[in-house]
């Protein structure tokens, strides 16, 4: 316990509070809490253009008010990824595939403020499961509220709907006590038009219990400087394992706030934008610029992951 806290001390979450907007707070009250919460369903005409460009994307736990710094990283103008690339430490996705549909922005209320995460839409029994990281439906003792996910979000617009949850749900260990190394959160949308996400715009296929060292591709929607969530951004590269304070996969990314809850694919095939989820956009440290880190999809991540498909 005394290590996860301490761990917590150091870490700046790329989507954990508001930028700029809180400072670092006492840590969560260790008594269990449901992990599970039915939000309510977002109001039409709630998420415009002009409210989905301004959401503040969520980044900091910080080891001191004020420490946290975009990584360093080129003008996201200046920056043309091919597809072909590898590794990338991080720009605009350019090879089109099923990747440009199944992933997009999750937007909702936190403590009175608009804010923006990213998410993925997986293979389901329902059809209509979102997986996201556990801050990005739960932060600080409370669940958000006015919860969607936008696929294929595209500067403002979002061209495939907006899919409001009627539940989300994290792993045990993010509910009780968010723990880093469990930041896994899904949630499970209502049918929009009839149709399921799935039967909208896809979904990917999961793996659990994969193991460490793998080549991953990890995508999402920063919205911090220098990026400004108009568009899906991506990094590629060979993963390791975290070797200071947590048990989580780590990638060199210069993704930032917004970007968590995007997800890492093994498995990847550029051609046809597809690949296995295995993890999601979580942290970073505040010493450690321009690497990104996501939990490891364990046993915890499926057990989530099950509860939520057969919702």
């Amino acid at each position: 316990m005394r290590r996860h806290r301490f761990a917590a001390s150091v870490l700046t979450a790329v989507g954990a509070l508001l930028a700029g907007a809180l400072s670092a707070g006492a840590a969560p009250p260790p008594s269990p809490t449901p992990a599970s919460f039915a939000p309510e369903q977002a109001a039409k005409g709630f998420w415009t253009a002009e409210r989905m460009r301004n959401a503040t994307p969520l980044d900091v736990i910080r080891a001191t008010p004020g420490s946290f710094r975009a990584p360093a990283s080129p003008a996201v103008e200046e920056t043309v990824v091919r597809p072909t690339a590898f590794p990338q430490a991080g720009g605009p996705w350019t090879g089109g595939g099923s990747v440009v549909k199944t992933s997009g922005r999750v937007f909702f209320t936190f403590q009175g403020r608009t804010a923006s995460c990213s998410g993925n839409s997986v293979t389901s029994t329902n059809g209509s499961t979102v997986m996201t990281a556990g801050h990005c439906v739960k932060y600080q003792g409370s669940w958000h509220t006015n919860w969607v996910f936008v696929p294929g979000y595209d500067n403002g617009q979002a061209p495939y709907g907006q899919w409001s949850a009627t539940k989300t749900l994290a792993t045990d260990q993010w509910a009780a006590s968010e723990d880093i190394n469990y930041d896994v959160g899904a949630a499970v949308v209502a049918p929009l038009n009839g149709k399921t996400l799935s039967q909208t715009v896809g979904a990917q296929g999961l793996k659990f219990n994969g193991g460490y060292n793998k080549a991953m591709y990890a995508f999402g929607f920063p919205a911090a400087a220098p990026y400004d969530g108009s568009k899906l951004i991506h990094c590629s590269g060979n993963s390791s394992k975290d070797f200071l304070f947590s048990k989580d996969h780590s990638l060199g990314c210069n993704m930032t706030g917004g970007s968590s809850g995007g997800p890492w694919f093994e498995s990847f095939n550029e051609s046809t934008g597809t690949g296995l989820q295995v993890s999601v956009n979580s942290f970073g440290y505040t010493f450690l610029p321009n690497r990104m880190f996501g939990p490891y999809f364990g046993p915890e991540a499926k057990a989530v992951y099950d509860k939520a498909q057969a919702s």
